[in-house]
């Protein structure tokens, strides 16, 4: 296998499950990660993606208890994660899942580089069309009428061990050579 450290950080990232609710990221680093989602690959260059960082507790719950009900349950769907980054795309753009997608892959590879563990926790687009959801994109300064939401990449430190990884499966891969 390769020693190059971004391989081995796409290979060695997983999603975790059970975050430690009381150890947060620092600014700079959530800063660093934000950087990286900022530089993700987008159509065309436009950049028609957004983030809403939120590492305020009580916001924080708000997203969580929306993201429960859109889930049609009571837990917590971040699993304790302190963080959470939600990313936008513009309603109207053709590519906004897409742009979104790789904005959310940079942020979790970003994360894992620096030591800290994510989760991708879908239901933004859904929270973002309630009238809380609306609320709170006003509080962020974004007009919730052109913006989508797109994934929440939930960041923090794992309490326990890191997942196993699924063995891939045996046809992931063909090739025309």
């Amino acid at each position: 296998m390769t020693t190059n450290e971004t391989i081995q950080n796409i290979l060695t990232r997983r999603s975790v499950r059970c975050f430690d609710p009381n150890r947060l990221p620092s600014e700079a680093e959530i800063s660093q990660i934000v950087e990286c989602g900022k530089f993700a690959a987008n159509g065309m260059g436009y950049q028609h993606t957004k983030m809403l960082v939120v590492t305020n507790p009580e916001i924080r719950e708000r997203i969580s208890r929306m993201n429960a009900e859109v889930l049609g349950t009571t837990s917590d769907p971040f699993y304790g994660a302190p963080v959470i980054i939600m990313v936008l795309a513009k309603a109207d753009w053709r590519n906004r899942v897409y742009d979104g997608s790789l904005v959310m892959g940079n942020l979790m590879l970003a994360a894992h580089a620096l030591g800290i563990d994510s989760i991708w926790i879908h239901r933004a687009k859904e929270e973002c069309e309630t009238p809380e959801g609306r609320e709170i994109l006003k509080l962020a300064g974004i007009n919730p009428d052109e913006w989508e939401g797109i994934g929440h990449c939930a960041l923090g430190y794992r309490q326990g061990n890191v997942p196993e990884p699924k063995p891939r499966k045996a046809d992931f891969v063909h090739w025309l050579r």
